[in-house]
């Protein structure tokens, strides 16, 4: 919940300095459901209690999901620093069966009990690219208390750049020609 909720606060971080996220906004995404797909199948898999196989299988394939919409829309600006987080936790996570390898001192730092049968990330003997995983933590008893990757600050910096792309100021009007336009324009045709 806490990359989740970071993400959130990019998205609408231009709002809260009083911009519109234009560009974000009135673009024309191509396979929009692809993300919200990945997206809606990334909460079950969390908060539903899956068998083994099919939680994992369901978890590379929200990766994929969300690596074929960025490249379906690899033109906006950031996007491809989503991608790169996404690629980062989807290749770590398929070398190590199904799951986000997580640093124990990271999970004990964050106050997660190792001791649940799926997760999207688990401390695992002897991962793969232990690197790539959950080794940061955002520590109980603050709130949203989790551990996250190197992959999972690439998805959130994105995603921010993606939001302020083509940002403008409230109230301010759209020229001619400007990024914000275009996808107007294109609709209008």
């Amino acid at each position: 919940m806490l990359v989740l909720a970071v993400g959130l606060l990019a998205l609408l971080s231009p709002l809260i300095v009083l911009r519109w996220p234009a560009g974000l906004l009135l673009r024309r995404w191509r396979w929009a459901w692809l993300i919200w797909a990945a997206l809606l199948l990334q909460i079950v898999i969390i908060d539903v209690h899956l068998p083994g196989m099919l939680a994992e299988a369901l978890h590379l394939a929200t990766y994929a999901a969300a690596l074929a919409f960025v490249w379906l829309n690899r033109e906006v600006w950031g996007l491809l620093v989503v991608g790169a987080g996404a690629l980062c936790n989807g290749v770590t996570i398929a070398l190590n069966g199904g799951v986000l390898p997580a640093s124990a001192d990271a999970t004990a730092a964050a106050g997660i009990d190792p001791e649940h049968a799926f997760a999207n990330t688990a401390v695992i003997a002897d991962p793969v690219l232990p690197w790539l995983g959950d080794v940061f933590a955002w520590p109980d008893p603050m709130p949203l208390a989790n551990t996250f990757s190197v992959g999972d600050v690439l998805i959130v910096l994105g995603v921010g750049i993606v939001a302020w792309s083509g940002s403008r100021r409230i109230g301010a009007p759209v020229r001619e020609g400007s990024a914000a336009a275009e996808p107007v324009q294109a609709a209008e045709q």
